[in-house]
């Protein structure tokens, strides 16, 4: 009898979800067949099996959280496939067998510690915390987090082993009695959803920036007369050359890589107490899906041409969209754009990227009255930029002389183009 186990999947990745069984109890396959899918904070992976022979058992379930090295089936080399589990029956179970048989979830079995068990379910916890757990002993859901949002980081972990007992008698509690008042709380209809890993990993990571950098925006606007104008003039020729649509996003990636180079602060990020400084150029592009906001990368966007650009950014669009992205298109990055234009956003405060220390929010374009340098007045097709940046590197000034180099270059694209 041989166990599927979670693998290692990336450096930063230490846990997911069972967010799907491809197989079921009874099936036969063969070494490197997908068994499952597993929703990680970052994009949805296949975990193949590393032997060929028939599914004995399902460990565990759909929605089960499972970290590196976990069992979460096994499977027998001379079995004989045929097995007449449903997929219900196999969710069942899976659900009910490791409470029996795995020595891990057999506590849930005493009255008392069912309420433990669960609550594991709902602990957020890094995946430095997790590991800072297990060396200790710790059950992560005694131990009280620091974070307004209940994040448990190591630090946590490491004054509940130094001994508060009380913080470990006190958290249950904690956690309970939000919950009771929630559910209590409504004398209308509500829907309760659970947010997915995903969901849950955005919104620590949005909050852990915030109380982390020393995060400031400054906000100007750029004349999109010229860039309209070009493309207009280029469109034709352009897809007829490289089979790609010439589009915004191209003249933005160009002109932030050209102010990256003048402002370099802006393209570091901080470890410890030095400062790295990037003398690559990995563009990230927000992206949003179903799931949430994802940012693939666009590798060494300074050495790629405007047709590079925009056919890197259109492949990473669609795989993000279908699902399709990898772990490599997402780890990494030196600077982000955001564009809630799209959304019809005509102002506001983009959100860093950490460890990123800066992220250009690109909006809307509306025509607007424009006074010209002659004193005439014009009608022009205008849009806010907002840079946001980390305080901790980078000072005011930079971060307003870096937005008015990108404005300038938008607002002359034609050099641009052809340096691109």
């Amino acid at each position: 009898m041989n166990e599927i186990k979670i693998p290692e999947l990336a450096e930063s990745i230490t846990e997911g979800t069972i967010a799907e069984w491809l197989v079921k109890k009874g099936d036969k396959i063969e070494k490197g067949d997908p068994v499952v899918e597993l929703e990680t904070d970052k994009v949805n992976v296949e975990v193949n099996s590393d032997f060929a022979g028939v599914i004995t058992e399902i460990v565990s379930g759909e929605g089960e959280d499972v970290e590196v090295g976990d069992v979460i089936a096994k499977i027998d080399e001379n079995g004989e496939a045929g097995g007449d589990a449903s997929a219900e029956e196999t969710k069942e179970k899976a659900s009910e067998e490791p409470k029996e048989e795995s020595p891990k979830k057999e506590e849930p079995k005493e009255p008392a510690k069912e309420d433990t068990s669960d609550n594991k379910q709902d602990v957020i916890a890094s995946p430095a915390a997790r590991k800072r757990a297990r060396e200790l002993g710790i059950d992560l859901s005694s131990v009280q987090a620091r974070d307004p949002l209940g994040r448990i980081r190591p630090e946590d972990v490491d004054s509940a082993a130094k001994g508060g007992s009380d913080k470990k008698e006190s958290k249950p509690a904690k956690k309970e009695e939000p919950k009771k008042s929630e559910k209590t709380e409504f004398d209308k209809p509500v829907e309760r959803v659970k947010m997915s890993r995903r969901r849950q990993t955005i919104a620590n990571r949005l909050v852990e920036v915030q109380q982390e950098a020393a995060m400031l925006t400054t906000f100007n606007e750029v004349d999109m007369t010229n860039v309209m104008k070009l493309r207009s003039e280029r469109k034709e020729n352009f897809i007829k050359k490289h089979d790609v649509k010439l589009g915004f996003m191209s003249f933005f990636t160009k002109a932030v890589i050209g102010a990256l180079k003048e402002f370099p602060l802006l393209n570091a990020e901080i470890q410890g107490n030095e400062i790295v400084m990037k003398k690559f150029y990995d563009i990230g592009i927000a992206v949003s899906t179903e799931e949430g906001l994802v940012v693939p990368v666009v590798r060494d966007a300074d050495r790629l041409d405007f047709a590079g650009v925009e056919r890197e950014i259109g492949n990473l669009g669609k795989k993000a969209i279908n699902k399709e992205l990898g772990l490599n298109d997402l780890q990494g990055g030196t600077f982000t754009i955001t564009n809630g234009g799209t959304f019809g956003s005509m102002m506001s405060t983009p959100i860093l990227n950490a460890p990123q220390v800066g992220i250009l929010g690109m909006h809307n374009i509306q025509k607007r009255p424009m006074v010209m340098p002659d004193d005439s007045i014009e009608v022009r097709p205008m849009m806010y930029l907002a840079v946001s940046y980390d305080h901790r590197i980078v000072d005011g000034k930079d971060a307003v002389q870096f937005l008015v180099r990108i404005k300038e270059l938008l607002e002359d694209p034609y050099d641009l183009l052809l340096e691109g």
